[in-house]
């Protein structure tokens, strides 16, 4: 085919629909029923890669951290235990140099929270809830040669996981299917941010930011990746989504409030009405 009928193919393909144009730093938008697993889609939604690829979960890890901190007995409610922040915790952000409790380390995603809970959790409780939970590649290992698999494997490191995986994941637990007291799961749901959406859609969800890694194996910090995953209702029907996406090229403010921006914005039209 010549240059000038490629382009001409392109043009008119486009306005058929057989050429969807990509999102831009999109990567996957997976929404399925909750009760059947089927995808709910009302609309082809523009995809760079395919939703069974991983990538770290960043702070989306958060969900199933909180499953596991209730059902050990460490996390007691949505207030306690509230742990002050300590100068050895060297957390880069000062908003989170703060005495925090479980719901505001979901809200304001505190990372040093997090390392201090897998740390009482511990190595090996910490790998048998990963395992028992089938989440991702189950890989604690963390960076080559660190040692801190348990305090930052979720964190652009060695654990992944894939869109089709979270929505698995996130079905067990909505389902009461996970190996985990009950409470552990309603506290967990009862502390997951929540927003609106039009039509009468509520959505509850954790992003997540981190970085790619380059073909060098080191991480890329111009190319974000970024989560929202959750479920959201609506009467009585619910769903249960993930979003990722992959930036292209350096891009203004954290990738996972982008995802939640879009998914948020988007969601209404992508399960239409039933």
């Amino acid at each position: 085919m010549k240059p000038f009928q490629s382009v001409i193919f392109v043009v008119i393909a486009a306005l058929l629909g057989i050429i969807q144009p990509a999102m831009a730093g999109s990567a996957c938008t997976l929404i399925v029923d909750a009760a059947t697993g089927k995808n709910v889609a009302q609309q082809s939604v523009a995809q760079q890669g395919a939703c069974d690829e991983r990538a770290s979960p960043a702070s989306s890890f958060k969900v199933a951290l909180s499953v596991m901190g209730y059902d050990a007995g460490i996390l007691i409610d949505a207030h306690t235990p509230a742990w002050p922040y300590k100068d050895e915790y060297k957390a880069a952000m000062p908003s989170w140099h703060i005495t925090t409790d479980p719901t505001i380390w979901l809200e304001d995603s505190i990372v040093w929270y997090s390392q201090v809970l897998t740390k009482t959790i511990g190595p090996e409780k910490f790998q048998a809830y990963v395992d028992k939970f089938e989440y991702g590649n189950r890989d604690l290992s963390g960076d080559a040669g660190r040692d801190n698999g348990l305090t930052n494997s979720w964190l652009s490191s060695s654990l992944q996981i894939s869109p089709a995986e979270q929505v698995a994941f996130l079905r067990r637990m909505l389902a009461g299917a996970l190996p985990v007291s009950r409470q552990a799961v309603e506290m967990t749901k009862s502390i997951i941010p929540t927003f609106p959406a039009a039509d009468d859609w509520t959505v509850h969800g954790k992003t997540g930011s981190g970085f790619q890694r380059g073909p060098d194996g080191k991480l890329d910090r111009a190319r974000q990746l970024g989560w929202f995953i959750g479920w959201a209702t609506q009467n009585k029907r619910t769903v249960v989504f993930a979003r990722l996406i992959k930036d292209d090229e350096k891009t203004e403010g954290s990738a996972g409030p982008r995802a939640r921006a879009q998914l948020i914005d988007e969601l209404p039209g992508l399960v239409g009405k039933k």
